[in-house]
């Protein structure tokens, strides 16, 4: 079981995301109210805690919502999951549909660390139920 450590939007794409308190997702189609909703198949992205913590000791000085991510997970190593694995917070369930991106114009974080962990440990879901999830939400992974 993993925790919900932040959830965070933007209204346009390509920025650092804003942390907010909870986020609510609709079906088929992400996070209202964030620039990356729509009929497609990266509705949400999730990004692990624990990387996030080994990139800032390494000197990043960056915070929640800085890569563009949409939820914090503790718990999982995201990228070791297969594609179809589902994860389940409250009435909300999550299908992981790509991991990981291509990184066409590099953002300020990799600029300034000369790396940037979103392209490689970054996972992108599909809002297979809708819901609520705050900060501090329980996050499991759903057993068929």
């Amino acid at each position: 079981m993993g925790v919900v450590k932040a959830v965070c939007t933007s209204d346009i794409k390509g920025i650092q995301k804003t942390e907010k308190p909870s986020v609510e997702l609709k079906p088929e189609w992400g996070i209202d109210g964030d620039a990356h909703a729509g009929a497609w198949h990266r509705q949400v992205s999730l990004l692990s805690y624990e990387k996030i913590e080994e990139f800032k000791a390494r000197g990043a000085d960056v915070v929640n919502g800085s890569f563009g991510e949409n939820i914090i997970v503790e718990g999982f190593d995201l990228k070791a999951l297969p594609i179809g694995t589902r994860f389940v917070s409250g009435d909300v369930v999550l299908e992981l549909t790509q991991i990981g991106k291509e990184c066409h114009a590099h953002c300020a974080i990799y600029h300034k660390m000369g790396d940037c962990i979103m392209p490689r440990e970054g996972v992108f879901c599909r809002v297979i139920s809708g819901g609520v999830i705050s900060e501090g939400d329980e996050i499991s992974l759903l057993k068929e």
